[in-house]
């Protein structure tokens, strides 16, 4: 692929990304992908890969699902062992490359656009809470050194 220069072009539907789909509220819709091989200026070999998709979410400050639009692009530099990662030009994602030099185009989507996921998804234009919680009339009389100071008085006589 990487002699041919060749470009995949398609939609995955993200039920078949399973990985991506339990991370998601549900998973209706579909992945827009598009994979270019080839190589640089400096001979190395990479896949350069974009994804669209809208990826359902739970917003955590209202719990409330969502859609959020996703748009990922990376250049991955395809390496056969790890030491070729030190070799990758600056902008380059190490992509280790099986001994059969088999890359599956829908696995490559799929992690990318898990990467892309935010670790706590909020929607757009949800407010924070901003409030302050009164201490409780227990928590406000409780000293937690007057133990301390009890303790102290008892030593001394």
């Amino acid at each position: 692929m990487v002699s041919a220069r060749r470009v995949l072009e398609g939609e995955l539907p993200l039920a078949q990304l399973p990985r991506l789909a339990s991370l998601l509220n549900d998973a209706e819709g579909s992945a827009r992908y598009r994979i270019e091989f080839g190589r640089d200026a400096l001979d190395v070999p990479f896949a350069r890969l974009s994804a669209q998709a809208g990826l359902s979410l739970v917003c955590q400050r209202s719990l409330q699902g969502f859609t959020e639009d996703m748009s990922v692009e990376q250049t991955l530099g395809l390496i056969r062992d790890e030491a070729g990662e030190a070799a990758l030009p600056p902008g380059y994602e190490a992509l280790l490359v099986p001994e059969d030099g088999r890359i599956v185009p829908a696995e490559l989507v799929e992690d990318e656009l898990i990467l892309a996921v935010p670790v706590i998804p909020v929607a757009p234009g949800s407010e924070a809470v901003d409030r302050d919680w009164p201490a409780g009339q227990e928590e406000a009389a409780s000293n937690p050194f007057s133990v301390l100071s009890a303790l102290k008085s008892d030593k001394q006589n």
